[in-house]
C-alpha cells in the first residue's frame, strides 16, 4: 500500500496566476506511512473546494487525507517564479516553508519565495 503513496504527485498547481492552495497530508489507511502534497487552482473559490476534490480522489486510492492548512500561490511561469503567502480562513495557515520545499522539487529551475504575509 505504501507504493500507492509514490503514485500520488507531490504538486499539482495551475500554470499561471494567483490562486488558493492547500497542503494535504496523505496517509495509508490504518498505517503510518504518509506524505504531504500541494494542490492549488484558480477555479477554487474557497480552500475547502480544493480539499473536496482531493479527498475523494485519495480515497479512491485507498488513502486518507487531512488538510494541514492553506494559503495562496502566485505563479509566474514566464519569469519562472513562485511565491507562497497568505492563509486559509477555514484551515488556517499552511507551513509555507514545507510548501516551498515541495514546489522546489517540482519546479527545480524556478525562483521560489515564501512569507507569512497575508498579501
Amino acid at each position: 500500500m505504501a507504493d500507492t503513496l509514490g503514485k500520488v504527485s507531490d504538486v499539482e498547481i495551475d500554470p499561471d496566476g494567483v490562486f488558493k492552495y492547500i497542503l494535504v497530508r496523505v496517509k495509508v489507511k490504518d498505517g503510518t506511512d504518509h506524505k504531504d502534497i500541494v494542490r492549488g487552482t484558480k477555479s477554487a473559490q474557497y480552500h475547502n473546494h480544493i480539499f473536496e476534490k482531493v479527498s475523494p480522489e485519495m480515497q479512491g486510492f485507498g488513502l486518507e487525507c487531512s488538510c494541514l492548512g492553506g494559503g495562496k500561490i502566485e505563479h509566474n511561469s514566464k519569469e519562472k517564479k513562485l511565491r507562497v503567502f497568505g492563509e486559509s480562513t477555514g484551515y488556517g495557515k499552511a507551513d509555507h516553508s514545507v510548501t516551498a520545499e515541495k514546489l522546489k522539487s517540482a519546479f527545480q529551475d524556478y525562483e521560489i519565495n515564501w512569507s507569512d504575509d497575508k498579501k
